[in-house]
């Protein structure tokens, strides 16, 4: 079976045998030369000056931004159900709310985003998705946290990048808390979460020591010094180390350009055999594709030709299937996936399979990969 939905990603076995060695215990030096070295990857990778790494699921790491970075009142964008989830976090621990809301197809504004700051000069924090994974949606959030730090440069922007993190090469600049997991483009387990930090994020960590296992200021005191609060994730740890090491070897160049590249030829693909991609501006994540018989054609694609993708969710539901383009992805695997949907296709008798899908795909491919 091959799996394409958008996380849990595919393991690879280089990453499989290094998790496989017997387990080393936390609180052993051996154990933190191996934390630093995890750290120090993810610095350069995220280009920012601190990272922590939680025992949690990227809602953990969600949690504990929100509840460090925001002491009076929280704008938060809801274009699905990530979006959703910030809200639902302010409202579980009482913190003031304002959201924007639109249709999970349909990217936030700069605008929008602005008019809500000069209403409401209290906002001292704001949540939102590089990739809204529900419909497979594309913020500026590059744009916007320029614009909210020319607005006022004490707003912490939030931006879960759960699954954007590792896609592609994610502007920091103007960004306070960028949020992964592992289980995304890291290609590893569920159960760990990460947090890339600016130095202003540090301070206000520091500052508010709020909370018990979700305690910023508690992690980053033990995590600066190579060990965590709590017991670590240590299986996932020492494959992280495995995948970085990869990720420098490939070059993190390379490794974008081929995500995009299958993303986009993709996309391509799809549209070239009539079917529809769902948002307006998609991510490079996963390939959303809008279609009344999604469920059915998730059924074959599984039962006949072994590729397992995820559908959608909500008022999404039936409407829409994704197909995973996070990770390390063989070319042979997703042309597979291509031309299993266009044989999809046939069986529900929408299209008669003549090879166009693969061929659009692979000319797109290589012509944006040179």
């Amino acid at each position: 079976m091959l799996l394409f939905t958008p996380g849990p990603t595919p393991t690879p076995e280089f990453m499989r045998m290094a998790m496989g060695e017997p387990t080393i215990h936390h609180r052993t030096s051996e154990f933190e030369s191996l934390f630093a070295k995890a750290r120090e990857g993810l610095k350069q990778m995220l280009k920012m000056p601190e990272v922590l790494m939680l025992a949690s699921s990227g809602s953990g790491a969600m949690e504990a931004c929100v509840t460090s970075l925001c002491a009076k009142k929280l704008l938060s964008v809801n274009s699905g159900k990530f979006g959703e989830r910030f809200g639902k976090i302010a409202k579980a621990f009482n913190i003031p709310l304002i959201e924007i809301k639109n249709e999970w197809d349909t990217p936030v504004s700069v605008e929008s985003i602005l008019e809500v700051l000069k209403e409401n000069p209290d906002i001292d924090a704001i949540c939102m998705q590089v990739c809204e994974s529900a419909g497979g949606l594309r913020h500026p959030y590059e744009e916007i946290a320029k614009v909210i730090k020319a607005h006022n440069s004490k707003i912490m922007v939030i931006i879960d990048s759960i699954t954007a993190m590792g896609v592609e090469p994610l502007e920091v600049s103007c960004v306070d808390a960028l949020i992964g997991g592992s289980q995304k483009a890291f290609m590893l387990p569920p159960g760990m979460s990460i947090i890339g930090l600016s130095d202003e994020a540090v301070k206000k960590i520091e500052e508010r020591n709020i909370g018990f296992y979700f305690n910023l200021k508690t992690e980053l005191k033990n995590q600066v010094k190579n060990t965590t609060a709590w017991t670590a994730p240590t299986t996932i740890i020492i494959g992280l180390c495995a995948f970085l090491q990869k990720f420098q070897e490939k070059g993190a160049e390379t490794f974008y350009a081929q995500t995009r590249a299958r993303s986009l030829a993709t996309n391509e693909a799809m549209e070239g055999i009539g079917l529809k991609i769902y948002p307006k501006v998609p991510a490079l994540a996963m390939t959303t594709i809008f279609n009344e018989l999604s469920e059915d054609l998730r059924k074959i694609l599984k039962n006949n030709f072994g590729v397992n993708v995820a559908g959608g969710q909500d008022n999404l539901k039936g409407k829409i299937f994704r197909i995973n383009h996070m990770g390390l992805i063989a070319l042979n695997e997703i042309a597979w996936v291509v031309n299993a949907v266009e044989l999809s296709l046939e069986i529900l008798g929408i299209r008669k399979f003549d090879g166009r899908a693969n061929q659009i795909f692979l000319e797109k491919y290589y012509k944006i990969i040179g």
